[in-house]
């Protein structure tokens, strides 16, 4: 007996998951399945990605649905196409059995037309990334009023990427709906206030703890100069062979910038990022499904919602501000009770960061040293061999070519055999390698003097090291803020794209409501001020300039000209 029919699923459902392989569900199905089969239940599911939310809300949807009631029932919101399209494949898999039943994408980067035809057609369930339902809603090819039930999928990764007017739109116009389902990775204080604002006694069910991280990931951490940083990554990579993973970038600059430095050094690896168009995205994400690529590069806003199963690895090319980013960066390993590894490669400024993350996300980082160059060789030459004893020969006609290889090898040793096929395989890296230094003797001096300090025998001198990259910065003020619709990736990738720098001159970044407070190499400070400076954003002149030591604008209370020559009161005065 399927465990799914003790859920409550038809017998149709039932045997679609069998179909699938699925004879148990997972534990945000077997708690979330019974409460939405009622219909009438508000309920928010906290589960981390790869969990099988999609079967949790998809399943019991199917069940709902009239398929006789030819217009949207159903309406699921998610962030990304890529998301939106794989939501739709797997209803496309459970409604096997039960054919009458429609689901239609609707998502930016296709053609809208097609996709209002596609519904005038007769649509039972919508999946719908937030921008392009809005661009429907206007054009009245869908009609909120019909609708019953409204999934938010992921519903923290929508907010994170400015889609909250667009939600609250959406449930405000929904007025018949019978019941809201709210899944989300982790609990922030907006994802409270959709649930506080328009829901109704919502049944709340955790699959572990609230923001926490996948307990089958390993998190492992790396120190590096910032003028190291690629380096450190290349390294990395090499020590991992057969590795399948994603790589995070912070903007898509430095993620087309690694692919082709990557792509040079013969390694299979693609990027994905906001200025590749839906043909080209699909394109890549066919490849890496298909593992025609080994790696992908990808920018947060760009990666959000791939599922793909078999990743062994995620490294964060650099940290990222937000907890809840790093959850869903993480997330991408270690699916469906397997395991896996997130690496980030950190700066010694950012230790606080990882002390941060720990403690939110309760699970525990591991520091270690960076491979040195014979590390890396003598993990790909391991590898390879044991590739090569554990190479299938059972099928091949190989008999067919022995006496030939036989005679042609008659007067080579089996050492020199071997020793041939290492050169072959490994001469580049080895090559590479050859005089490597240890990037672990280039970290900062203030993260070699903590790790000193906390020695169990005690402290042992050493001499200062002339080189100490934090002195080099400056911070400088900006009036802008959240307020004007950044968060942190969008607004590193403007001040960027604006002062045309790299993102190795950067250091902390303080964005608020209002403001935000920058710290840059001070030989890269006054570019970054005659960049941004004056130039204007949304009808706003920008104001940019060096704040002094508490964190201040330095004009705070000045005198400068007005627009009309006259001299511009002082804020304190004016109080």
């Amino acid at each position: 007996m399927n465990a799914f029919e003790g859920l409550g699923l038809n017998e149709n459902l039932v045997k679609a998951v069998t179909d699938l392989g699925f004879d148990a569900p997972t534990p945000i199905q077997s708690k979330a399945i019974p409460i939405l089969l009622s219909g009438t239940t508000d309920f928010v599911g906290l589960a981390q990605t790869g969990t099988g939310k999609t079967a949790a809300f998809g399943l019991p949807l199917l069940q709902l649905i009239d398929p006789l009631s030819r217009f949207p029932q159903a309406l699921i919101v998610c962030p990304t196409r890529e998301l939106c399209l794989q939501i739709c494949n797997d209803l496309q898999d459970f409604k096997k059995y039960s054919r009458n039943i429609e689901a239609e994408p609707v998502y930016g980067g296709a053609s809208i037309v097609m996709q209002i035809r596609a519904l005038k057609k007769g649509a039972h369930i919508v999946v719908a990334t937030p921008g392009r339902l809005i661009d429907m809603i206007e054009r009245k090819a869908i009609d909120l009023e019909k609708v019953k039930y409204v999934v938010l999928d992921e519903a923290d990764e929508m907010l994170n990427m400015g889609f909250r007017d667009d939600i609250d739109f959406v449930l405000k116009n929904t007025v018949n709906r019978e019941s809201t389902w709210l899944f989300s990775a982790t609990m922030p204080a907006a994802v409270k206030a959709i649930s506080k604002n328009f829901m109704k006694d919502p049944q709340e069910i955790t699959v572990g703890k609230k923001n926490t991280a996948n307990v089958n990931i390993d998190h492992q951490y790396f120190i590096t100069p910032a003028h190291s940083r690629y380096e450190t990554l290349r390294r990395l990579v090499d020590f991992n062979p057969g590795m399948y993973g994603i790589i995070f970038t912070r903007t898509k600059v430095d993620a087309q910038d690694i692919t082709e430095r990557l792509s040079k050094e013969g390694y299979d690896i693609e990027a994905i990022h906001g200025d590749l168009t839906q043909q080209q995205r699909d394109r890549v994400m066919k490849k890496f499904r298909d593992k025609s690529i080994q790696i992908l590069i990808a920018t947060d806003v760009a990666a959000r919602g791939i599922d793909v199963d078999g990743i062994t690895h995620v490294i964060n090319y650099e940290l990222p501000d937000d907890i809840e980013v790093y959850t869903h960066r993480s997330g991408r390993t270690a699916r469906a009770g397997k395991s896996g590894i997130c690496i980030s490669i950190c700066h010694s400024r950012e230790s606080f960061k990882i002390r941060q993350l720990e403690k939110m996300t309760n699970a525990s980082f591991h520091k270690l040293d960076i491979p040195t160059g014979k590390d890396v060789c003598r993990k790909q030459f391991f590898y390879f061999m044991d590739k090569l004893i554990n190479a299938d020969i059972s099928s091949g006609d190989y008999e067919t070519y022995m006496p030939d290889l036989q005679n042609k090898f008659a007067d080579i040793s089996k050492e020199e055999v071997l020793k041939r096929v290492a050169a072959i395989e490994f001469s580049h890296f080895l090559k590479y390698y050859e005089n490597a230094e240890d990037l672990n003797a280039r970290q900062d001096f203030r993260d070699r003097r903590n790790d000193n300090l906390n020695r169990k025998d005690g402290p042992v001198k050493r001499e200062r090291p002339s080189y100490q990259r934090d002195e080099g910065f400056t911070k400088l003020f900006i009036n802008l803020g959240t307020k004007d619709g950044f968060y942190k990736a969008s607004f590193l990738q403007y001040i960027l794209d604006e002062s045309n720098l790299k993102k190795e001159v950067l250091g902390r970044i303080d964005l608020r409501d209002m403001n935000a407070w920058v710290e840059v190499d001070k030989a890269a400070a006054t570019k970054m001020i005659k960049s941004l400076d004056g130039k204007m954003h949304n009808g706003r002149a920008i104001r940019m300039n060096e704040a002094d030591g508490g964190g201040r604008s330095n004009n705070v209370g000045s005198r400068r000209p007005s627009h009309d020559g006259r001299k511009r009161i002082p804020i304190r005065e004016r109080r």
